[in-house]
């Protein structure tokens, strides 16, 4: 008998720099991100596709994994406890979590740049272009909670003081997710707010959506601390039970 693929893929597109997207992610799918220039950064917010208000809560992903960052084996938890993604496949070794998004005020310092006199290289910002996907969800400014920021890393000195580190993420960098229920990942692929890149020159973002096959119970990131083997099984209760056909 044939052994059965790792993963099917569904979609593979490449994203433009200061773009902003949306993908549905059907649980035991993944959606892996690949920096095709180096300096990308992806702005993104998970919900729970049948509960939008059940969201990524940094605070909770951060504390159960007594980590200051993403990377391979973390998990991003819901504030309800539950896991909404897996970083399965890390090349870069450092994803922000607290530093939050660029803004009309952080992008003025790259001049006037409008769509009238630019149009596609006009200079957007993280919020503004979160807002306008959540929007299309029936989302707005109250969901617009902390956000991962994918390929970047901003750590402290020696006294304390956070930084942006140039060249982090190099061409090539990939980091891929793995969604442990049905989650909604909204994103934007302008530049971090700390970059310090005198130019705007936001970086193109390759996106494969594909099919893989579900954890195990070796899984490393559910057996990477005892928190995540809690919430996948905190996770893996919503699918116990069939939903009810209200239909008849």
């Amino acid at each position: 008998m044939p052994e059965e693929p790792r993963e099917t893929v569904l979609i593979e597109e490449t994203l433009p720099g200061a773009a902003m997207a949306s993908y549905v992610l059907p649980r035991h799918h993944s959606l892996r991100f690949i920096d095709e220039a180096g300096g990308a950064n992806v702005s993104l917010l998970l919900f729970n596709r049948e509960l939008l208000n059940e969201r990524y809560n940094m605070a909770d992903t951060l504390k159960a994994q007594h980590t200051a960052f993403l990377t391979r084996g973390h998990v991003l938890y819901s504030d309800m406890g539950r896991v909404l993604c897996s970083l399965t496949h890390d090349t870069c070794g450092w994803h922000d979590t607290f530093t939050g998004l660029s803004d009309a005020q952080s992008v003025a310092r790259y001049g006037q740049r409008s769509y009238e006199t630019h149009r596609n290289d006009h200079v957007r910002n993280g919020r503004d272009m979160l807002l306008i996907e959540l929007g299309k969800w029936g989302l707005g400014t109250r969901d617009l909670v902390p956000n991962v920021n994918l390929f970047t890393k901003v750590a402290p000195d020696a006294e304390g003081k956070l930084g942006y580190v140039v060249g982090h993420s190099l061409a090539g960098s990939c980091v891929e997710l793995r969604a442990e229920m049905n989650v909604l990942i909204v994103l934007s692929t302008c530049p971090h707010v700390l970059d310090p890149a005198p130019q705007w020159q936001p970086k193109p973002v390759r996106v494969r959506l594909a099919r893989v096959a579900a954890p195990g119970p070796e899984d490393a990131c559910r057996r990477a601390c005892p928190e995540n083997a809690r919430g996948f099984a905190n996770t893996e209760r919503m699918f116990l039970t069939p939903l009810v056909d209200r239909s008849a």
